[in-house]
């Protein structure tokens, strides 16, 4: 099982929000590289890194932080939050991030998800982020009227690397990933989904692990 260690960035610091709340902020480090260099000294494989400031204003906010993590490790980083546009795929990309995440722009110009995953096979994941089966956007501030999985079909063909499925209501709250959702939109799809919010055991992740198939 491959484990993706999150760093959501909320004014140039590392915090957890509770279920997407912006207002419900806690910071648990101050230096989003120290924190990096601490998931790359425990053996992690990836880093998911999160621009939430971008996901609300809907363009990058917090570059630095991310530039600061980019230098300080090794280790491959996949990035989300505010990136609307071909241009700031291209400028991250250049940056050494190896795989963008995308998730508004999903809902809202699926032509352009499209145009990226030829332009950059391989580079492009899709986020879904919902409530009750219904897929939020603009950093979860609303709701759309697309169900996730509907969602998630018209980008089966597209050439994503990746989908990452996150229940809002766990997010942030440790009381365990959405199992039943996370498997159902896995069996119907072929590209690989990744489980979001809401871990906070190693039993979260036994209950995923019948299902890495």
């Amino acid at each position: 099982m491959l484990l993706f260690p999150a760093i959501d960035l909320k004014d140039g610091k590392c915090v957890r929000l509770l279920r997407g709340d912006m207002a419900r902020a806690t910071v648990f480090n101050d230096s989003p590289a120290a924190q990096a260099k601490a998931f790359a000294n425990a053996g992690c494989e990836w880093l998911h890194l999160v621009d939430l400031n971008g996901a609300v204003e809907g363009h990058p906010v917090n570059r630095d932080a991310v530039r600061s993590i980019l230098e300080a490790v090794a280790v491959p980083a996949q990035l989300g939050g505010g990136i609307r546009t071909i241009e700031s795929i291209a400028q991250w990309i250049e940056a050494g991030v190896r795989r963008v995440i995308l998730g508004t722009v999903a809902v809202k110009e699926p032509g352009l998800v499209k145009a990226a995953c030829r332009q950059w096979p391989g580079q492009i994941a899709v986020a879904i982020d919902a409530r009750e089966g219904v897929v939020a956007v603009d950093g979860w501030t609303k709701q759309s009227t697309v169900r996730a999985l509907d969602l998630a079909l018209r980008f089966e063909d597209a050439g994503i690397s990746a989908i990452i499925y996150t229940d809002i209501d766990r997010d942030g709250a440790l009381g365990g990933v959405n199992v039943d959702s996370t498997i159902t939109l896995a069996q119907h799809l072929t590209t690989p989904v990744i489980a979001s919010g809401g871990v906070s055991s190693l039993d979260d992740l036994r209950e995923l692990k019948p299902a890495e198939e």
